[in-house]
């Protein structure tokens, strides 16, 4: 496939970012209709979901970026679709994380189902690896930190299709690797619900303008708002988790059929990424 080597429309990217956004009502009504999803192209096993009564699993989310720690794993126990979405806390798990290069730290459990490091530093271009020892279970993972890459503007400007202010990131494309992103949105400090993500397929080495529109019909950026950005590099694995998975806090993992990249049937991610921020405030 030719890539394009100019700039895409901003009404292209625009339209683009609101089709990347997942949302639980979306990815719920999805699973109502599906019985039996096999997959065409790969061998990763799609989770299936008894929405009356569903078993028990374990859910991991952990996290190391290129920069000090601490870095955290949650660990976690899903709950059945009619519950709460309160994930009760698995403790006394034995959790350790490693790298290629020699790195291993086993975490400490810092409050009931949260286990973080110490010493452990997040290198770019190192491969991360995550065992977890749980309730007589062993579940791994890998994940490979990518290099970062910087957002060079933020600014905002108005819908095409609703009129409404929307925040836009700029930043330049690196060629040669397939790159994925995972945009983290905060507005005067509160982290958005929606999962915002991309990969460079159609523009591979160019200038790319991201649109962030808040999902929340109370949530209309006004002059004086503050937006802060953090803008995730991150391996393929993690991107199909947050492309088939979506949340209902920005931070807990949703049992809705998500890729994950652990074993053993666990939910949730291991994500060894690079990150950088930028922020600017909303002036008319």
């Amino acid at each position: 496939m030719n890539r394009p080597n100019s700039i895409l429309p901003e009404a292209y990217q625009d339209f683009k970012g609101k089709l990347r956004i997942f949302t639980l009502k979306n990815v719920l009504q999805f699973s109502l209709l599906v019985v039996t999803i096999l997959s065409l192209s790969s061998c990763e096993k799609v989770i299936q979901l008894d929405l009356n009564s569903s078993t028990a699993r374990i859910v991991i989310q952990g996290n190391v970026y290129d920069r000090p720690g601490p870095y955290l794993v949650r660990i976690s126990k899903s709950v059945n679709f009619d519950q709460p979405s309160d994930y009760p806390p698995v403790t006394g798990a034995k959790v350790q994380i490693s790298d290629n290069a020699g790195q291993t730290e086993v975490l400490t459990e810092s409050s009931s189902g949260t286990y973080v490091t110490a010493k452990l530093r997040g290198i770019p271009g190192r491969t991360y690896s995550l065992s977890v020892q749980a309730e007589n279970e062993i579940y791994q993972a890998s994940s490979f930190m990518p290099y970062a890459v910087n957002p060079d503007s933020i600014y905002f400007s108005s819908s095409l299709f609703s009129g409404e202010k929307v925040t836009i990131v700029r930043f330049n494309d690196p060629q040669v690797f397939t790159n994925y992103y995972h945009l983290i949105y905060f507005i005067n400090n509160i982290q958005q619900k929606e999962f915002y993500i991309l990969d460079d397929e159609l523009f591979q080495g160019t200038t790319i303008k991201y649109s962030l529109y808040p999902r929340d019909s109370d949530i209309k950026l006004v002059k004086g708002d503050n937006v802060t950005v953090w803008l995730e590099s991150i391996d393929h694995g993690v991107y199909e988790y947050f492309r088939t998975a979506t949340s209902d806090d920005g931070q807990s993992a949703s049992p809705a059929n998500p890729v994950s990249n652990i074993s053993n049937g666990a939910l949730g991610y291991f994500n060894a990424c690079s990150v950088r921020k930028i922020s600017s405030t909303v002036s008319n």
